[in-house]
């Protein structure tokens, strides 16, 4: 399977169900993983940047929500997404190169092609509900970066 298809098959089954049905705030999501078991990658100092960055990014997607927001902190949020995204590519090149066969090097070069598309929704939306929504797709998009590098994989064994 190409990493394009298992990108997006992985975002999907990663995107937000909606409110109701028991799922968490977005808050409360980031949350989920700081009592459970952090994978061995998220140690490394690429991965423990891009997590930091991601989840940073992600407060401030938080705190904009409802608010006009400032074109100069508009233009450096911009530049931090950009590096996030670069980053995402390396990791996915860095895992590339160790031969690493999973699914997380295609995330995260699926994770790097999307993030400057949820950041133009973003830069594009009118201010009120449609930004609100374009904010809360790159927050989910920015947890997502976070939880596939610290959620460690699971081993199955065949039988």
């Amino acid at each position: 399977m190409s990493c394009d298809a298992i990108a997006a098959a992985a975002l999907l089954w990663m995107a937000p169900m909606g409110a109701g049905a028991g799922a968490p705030a977005p808050q409360a999501a980031l949350l989920i993983h700081a009592d459970a078991a952090v994978s061995p990658l998220a140690s490394e100092p690429l991965f423990a940047d891009i997590v930091s960055r991601a989840g940073a990014l992600g407060q401030k997607t938080q705190a904009w929500k409802g608010k006009d927001i400032p074109p100069a902190e508009f233009a450096s949020f911009s530049a931090d997404v950009s590096t996030l995204a670069d980053l995402d590519m390396k990791g996915h090149l860095v895992l590339k190169e160790r031969g690493t066969d999973g699914d997380l090097k295609c995330i995260l070069k699926g994770i790097s092609q999307d993030l400057p598309l949820k950041l133009e929704a973003v830069k594009t939306a009118a201010v009120g509900p449609a930004r609100d929504a374009a904010l809360t797709d790159l927050f989910y998009l920015l947890r997502d970066n976070v939880e596939v590098i610290t959620t460690p994989a699971v081993v199955t064994s065949g039988t």
